[in-house]
């Protein structure tokens, strides 16, 4: 009787130590997801894209999903930069509708992206104070209101969150909405905060707002670093990357995916990873209401205010491929430029033209999508090797589709690859006569290359040549400057011009032609 009776307490004190034994094992173990966007620039309502039939996006749908995995396993949700600039829904605003759903969504964090700094500081400070969330930018120097890092405790885990923001942002930015901000080296800010931080916390994120290149360049260069979670460039990976230990993400652009990063967490290291990105449509997901609440509300303003039809285009005009090469739209808004100034040559960067309009009725909100930048048409007099060099600057970055690529009115010019050089200029005719390169020329451009942005240095020193130059409040004066609007936007002149033709029809013409093509 004695033996039957300690079986039982043998079996049931084995039993307890197991139970004990498991529960070490995995009780340290966590399962935490990371929802991310990034690039948003203000597309809120669903849209179908440039030569798509389909209707993509719609933050409301994109936050629906987010409530459906947010049920699901314990989540968090960052955002990469680029999101209170862009669609007229969001510049209208100055961003504020954005942070207004950002909110509501319940967003953890987001970095600043160079886009961000449009408004200049003033709003961009405002914009931060109505944030529920931090905005990060440990890159940033001259800003208060940008926090380098944020730590997060989440699920028995203590997450450090640093911020990274281009350091070519002066480039991409009005100069005036530089004033008194520097931008450090991304790598070498987040290492100095990765050996500062990582035996303090257990997982370490960077919001990036470099480039998923970059992305990579810097998991090479930077050890300790858990996860990446990119923005910038605009990537839709297939699959996250792991580059050593580091993973890397990033979720294409315009609320049209959502990046979903799971992670298991044991013993405060990551040891399985799995992502995946959800593709945003209307006919796939519900809305979230509050959210889609906001969206309308705003939209009804912008369709008060834009909404108008101001005229008729008898073909699309291409606003996607204004980094690469001419287009029709390139052309239609250097030739008004042009026109406008009474200058015999005019230019403006890819970058400034962010939409392509529609075959058909053209509205003003047409427009206020392809330039949605507050910029105003500045006449500069350059010499013909000044103009020269501001077409191989233009070229310089075609690899990498930089912005600084020209669209151009008055002027046609090819050009040539070499090998390890990259793109050469070759011959340029201004009114179809051969560049003469010690005259001077009354050039066309936006007040933001003439400024010096996108590194157009060439137009800064013409304008530091000049009697009298100074920069007042962002208002250009000197003698070589012919026209100086500084009082009309350059969108606003193109909805005059427009209104007036009633209806348009423009072509590529051959003002930009590759040597072989």
């Amino acid at each position: 009787m004695l033996k039957i009776k300690k079986i039982p307490l043998f079996f049931a004190y084995c039993l307890f130590l197991l139970v004990l034994f498991i529960h070490a094992v995995y009780a340290e173990q966590r399962e935490i997801r990371i929802l991310h966007m990034n690039d948003f620039h203000g597309f809120a309502i669903e849209y179908k894209p440039f030569r798509s039939d389909e209707v993509l996006g719609g933050i409301s749908y994109l936050a629906g999903l987010v409530d459906k995995l947010r049920q699901e396993k314990p989540s968090v949700l960052f955002a990469a930069g680029d999101m209170i600039q862009g669609n007229n829904w969001a510049n209208l605003f100055q961003g504020k509708s954005v942070i207004e759903l950002m909110n509501v969504m319940r967003f953890d964090a987001m970095v600043v992206g160079n886009h961000e700094f449009d408004f200049g500081q003033g709003v961009l400070k405002e914009r931060i104070l109505e944030a529920k969330f931090p905005f990060l930018g440990a890159n940033v120097e001259g800003l208060s209101q940008i926090q380098p890092y944020t730590i997060k405790m989440f699920e028995g885990l203590k997450i450090a969150i640093i911020g990274v923001v281009t350091e070519d942002t002066p480039l991409y930015a009005h100069p005036k909405n530089m004033v008194g901000l520097k931008f450090l080296s991304p790598a070498e800010t987040v290492d100095k905060y990765v050996k500062d931080l990582r035996s303090k916390v257990d997982i370490i994120i960077v919001l990036s707002h470099i480039g998923f290149h970059n992305d990579m360049e810097l998991a090479n260069k930077v050890k300790g670093i858990d996860v990446i979670i990119g923005g910038h460039s605009h990537t839709k990976p297939v699959r996250h990357m792991l580059i050593g230990k580091t993973i890397i993400v990033q979720a294409w652009e315009h609320a049209l995916a959502l990046g979903v990063l799971d992670l298991i967490v044991e013993d405060g290291k990551i040891t399985h990873a799995s992502s995946r990105l959800e593709d945003i449509k209307p006919t796939l997901a519900k809305k979230n209401k509050a959210v889609s609440l906001v969206v309308e509300k705003y939209r009804r303003s912008v369709e008060a205010a834009l909404n108008g039809v101001i005229g008729e285009t008898e073909v699309s005009l291409d606003g996607e491929n204004v980094r690469a090469r001419e287009t029709n739209l390139g052309n239609l808004i250097t030739d008004i430029m042009r026109q406008r100034s009474g200058a015999e040559v005019a230019v403006i960067n890819g970058g400034a033209i962010r939409a392509s309009i529609k075959k058909g009725k053209v509205r003003a909100g047409d427009v206020y999508s392809a330039l949605p930048f507050d910029n105003y048409i500045v006449a500069v007099r350059l010499t013909g090797t000044q103009i020269k060099e501001a077409l191989e600057h233009g070229l310089s970055a075609m690899e990498d589709g930089g912005g600084r690529f020209l669209q151009v009115s008055g002027l046609t010019f090819s050009y040539a690859s070499s090998a390890g050089k990259g793109p050469g200029v070759k011959k340029i005719f201004v009114a179809g006569k051969p560049i003469m390169f010690n005259k001077e020329y009354v050039v066309a451009t936006n007040d933001f290359l003439a400024a010096g942005g996108d590194g157009y240095k060439v137009f800064g020193e013409a304008l530091k040549a000049s009697k009298d130059f100074s920069v007042n409040g962002g208002a250009l004066k000197g003698d070589k400057i012919v026209y100086n609007d500084a009082g009309r936007w350059l969108r606003d002149v193109v909805i005059e011009y427009i209104k007036n033709a009633g209806k348009i029809s423009v072509e590529v013409e051959g003002r930009i032609k590759k040597i072989g093509d």
